[in-house]
């Protein structure tokens, strides 16, 4: 079965449904359409030039632009994380967030590429970007998530981890269910998705190569390989964090840092 190819007045037609969400914004007299049109141009250009550029990385199958536009997304992603969490960040909790999203992503990442779906070479490019863009992306979400929820919870939480420490408790058993909840709420929306998925809605990637014409069979088996993926991807860059941030909460002498003094 051959793809079916969009045309230019096809995808045009698309954007119909940004006019009647412009419309909903009018009629409910919700003031968002400036940051709607904004989004909707941004996308459209951000997505126009990514595809140039895929083209020609897939091209030349080079392993340096695999590298760099690895790197590219990585850098992105810590950015992205620093700029969507709510609190402040000191500058050992962001090494903490890149050391995490860097080694989780990768040891996911690579053991996904040899010996799962076992690419030759390990660069090429058709696979390893999309790869490592559902990894990243979604470890992205997950410890945004933990970092929230464990900042939160050391701040909400500090007489009682006082209160521990007094009694004998280690930092660890102390902050213990703090660590926990931390990260069961990065993820949770990773099992969600996995819950949901094939009944309440099908996968972007799962759509994509159906509508690309390969066998839904196929496209399944994908699928799941790449949810596998990225569950333990996020699993591993969440537990890596907590497992490391909430010590930063605490001096060499095994006492907690007020939220307002932490350096």
């Amino acid at each position: 079965m051959d793809a079916l190819t969009l045309g230019f007045w096809q995808v045009a037609a698309a954007y119909i449904f940004v006019l009647i969400v412009v419309l909903i914004f009018k009629f409910k007299n919700i003031n968002k359409e400036k940051e709607l049109l904004i989004s909707v141009i941004r996308m459209t250009l951000q997505l126009i030039l990514v595809g140039y550029i895929l083209t020609f990385i897939f091209e030349e199958q080079n392993m340096i632009y695999t590298i760099l536009s690895l790197a590219v997304m990585q850098t992105f992603a810590i950015h992205n994380i620093f700029q969507r969490v709510q609190c402040p960040l000191t500058p050992k909790m962001k090494g903490l967030i890149a050391l995490s999203m860097t080694t989780g992503t990768l040891v996911s990442l690579f053991y996904f590429i040899l010996v799962v779906v076992k690419v030759s070479p390990w660069y090429e490019p058709r696979y390893f970007i999309p790869l490592a863009g559902m990894m990243i992306g979604n470890a992205m979400t997950g410890i945004t998530l933990g970092v929230d929820r464990l900042v939160e919870g050391m701040k909400s939480e500090q007489q009682r981890i006082e209160a521990a420490l007094m009694l004998g408790a280690t930092p660890q058993l102390a902050t213990d269910p703090i660590v926990k909840h931390a990260f069961h709420s990065a993820i949770l929306p990773t099992i969600n998705s996995m819950v949901g998925m094939g009944i309440v809605f099908l996968p972007g990637m799962m759509t994509g190569q159906i509508l690309a014409g390969a066998s839904p069979l196929t496209a399944v088996q994908y699928q799941i390989a790449i949810m596998l993926g990225v569950t333990g991807s996020v699993a591993l860059t969440v537990i890596l964090f907590v497992q490391m941030g909430y010590k930063t909460f605490f001096n060499a002498r095994v006492q907690l840092l007020r939220q307002d003094s932490e350096s």
